[in-house]
């Protein structure tokens, strides 16, 4: 998605965003994801705030508003969401700045204590019931074998996508960002997808399993559900290599089949 400068947005809006700050001092575009038609820090009169957005008639609306229905049911370990505004032709959220870099998750690492940190906290999270948000079984229907979908099945609220880009790394803490498909189902799915990146980054697939155990709901889980997570990953991301060639996406197929290997 192209990205435009704060400036360029309808005056409405940036009125709008004003009455929200107070007045605006400074804004800078960030450079990093591809999700937002804006993506900018602004300096104002009540601090530091970071808004990002999209047109109101963009495909990914619908996954936006999710993001900020979810927000307040969101542990410590996320960014504070301080508004939501819809007008002019824009969708736009107000988000508390991490100034902070993406998490290292290479062996070794001294974030992963911090990445463990956080997700522990949010594995204490259930799922709100009044927000529509996906289902877990419905998410792996296609990919689970036959007769292990209710593996996927419960209430906690569930994060998914671990890449790095994800994890933001400031203030001693490891910050969970970017919330768009939150997910309701079982608390140790959470801990399956983080160890799959963590294969990405150079970990064995003992070790990464290793980590996953640290959490009591993967620690816990019966080994036809751990079974049937790693049988749906492996062919989820074979689908995402054979669709779209990109080395990096080949190897996270590659890195899938070894830990359903490891599962089975």
């Amino acid at each position: 998605m192209s990205r435009i400068p704060f400036e360029q947005l309808p005056a409405d809006v940036r009125h709008a965003v004003v009455d929200k700050t107070g007045r605006l001092h400074a804004a800078r575009t960030v450079r990093g994801g591809m999700n937002s038609g804006i993506a900018s820090v602004l300096e104002t009169e009540s601090g530091s705030v970071f808004v990002k957005g999209i047109p109101a008639d963009h495909p990914q609306v619908g996954a936006q508003r999710r993001e900020a229905a979810i927000a307040p049911h969101l542990p410590a370990s996320c960014p504070r969401l301080h508004w939501h505004l819809e007008l002019d032709g824009w969708s736009l959220l107000g988000y508390e700045v991490i100034d902070g870099r993406h998490a290292d998750y290479a062996p070794g690492s001294p974030d992963l204590l911090l990445v463990e940190a956080a997700l522990t906290d949010l594995q204490q999270v259930t799922a709100p019931t009044d927000i529509e948000i996906k289902d877990a079984v419905d998410r792996w229907a296609e990919y689970a074998p036959p007769g292990t979908l209710h593996y996927f099945g419960g209430d906690a609220l569930l994060h998914t996508d671990f890449a790095p880009d994800n994890v933001l790394i400031a203030g001693g803490r490891a910050r969970l960002v970017d919330w768009a498909w939150p997910t309701r189902g079982a608390a140790w799915i959470d801990p399956g997808a983080l160890a799959l990146r963590l294969m990405e980054a150079g970990h064995s697939v003992g070790s990464a399993v290793a980590f996953a155990r640290q959490f009591p709901s993967w620690r816990n889980a019966e080994a036809e559900a751990l079974a049937a997570f790693g049988a749906a990953t492996s062919v989820l991301w074979r689908e995402i290599a054979d669709e779209a060639e990109a080395p990096w996406k080949r190897d996270m197929a590659l890195h899938a089949k070894a830990l359903a290997h490891a599962l089975g």
